[in-house]
């Protein structure tokens, strides 16, 4: 019988992730060069004309805008590189330890480790919503009412997933399953 069980979970490095970051680098590439172009009065870049753009208003706005989205792109990317929000929830049947491990930005708490005893478990917890903006995630929830999110955060998964991966949880750790579909 296995009695170790680790879920890898995917963090930033998203294929959405860098879709947005290269477009919103890009857009705000434009934005910033057509904004310098009217401030300068000649074409930084040969195929965008922007010699009818007035720096007051429209080049200003430009740049101010293309700059925020310059900076918008480096912290995706930045959050990409860093890979925020990857880790692993491990549950150890042998030591009877439920490990969850998450990377966070870099500094003093980069990462992020909580360890728990699997009889302060007592059920995992699944949570529906759906609507405009559905949620479908997985709790672990403590004797002491805590819920601790097992899911990672982004797309939510199709709603058979869900059931079966609580289903199995619960069945490998001995609880039962809640559901609080609102």
């Amino acid at each position: 019988m296995i009695n170790i069980r680790k879920d890898t979970i995917l963090g930033s490095r998203r294929l959405s992730n860098y879709w947005w970051a290269t477009i919103i680098f890009l857009g705000g590439l434009s934005f910033t060069s057509v904004g310098l172009s009217s401030y300068a009065n000649k074409n930084i870049l040969s195929f965008i004309k922007s010699s009818s753009i007035t720096f007051i208003p429209q080049g200003a706005v430009m740049l101010f805008y293309g700059t925020l989205a310059l900076c918008l792109s480096l912290f995706l990317w930045l959050t990409i590189i860093w890979n925020i929000g990857s880790g692993y929830n491990k549950f150890d049947n042998d030591s009877g330890l439920i490990t969850i491990f998450r990377q966070g930005f870099p500094g003093k708490n980069r990462c992020l480790k909580l360890t728990y005893n699997i009889q302060e478990i007592q059920a995992i917890t699944i949570d529906i919503q759906d609507g405009f903006s559905p949620k479908r995630e997985i709790y672990l929830k403590t004797k002491d009412k805590r819920c601790i999110p097992l899911t990672r955060v982004g797309q939510p998964l199709l709603l058979s997933d869900v059931e079966y991966q609580a289903t199995e949880l619960a069945k490998f750790l001995g609880v039962i399953v809640e559901n609080t579909a609102r």
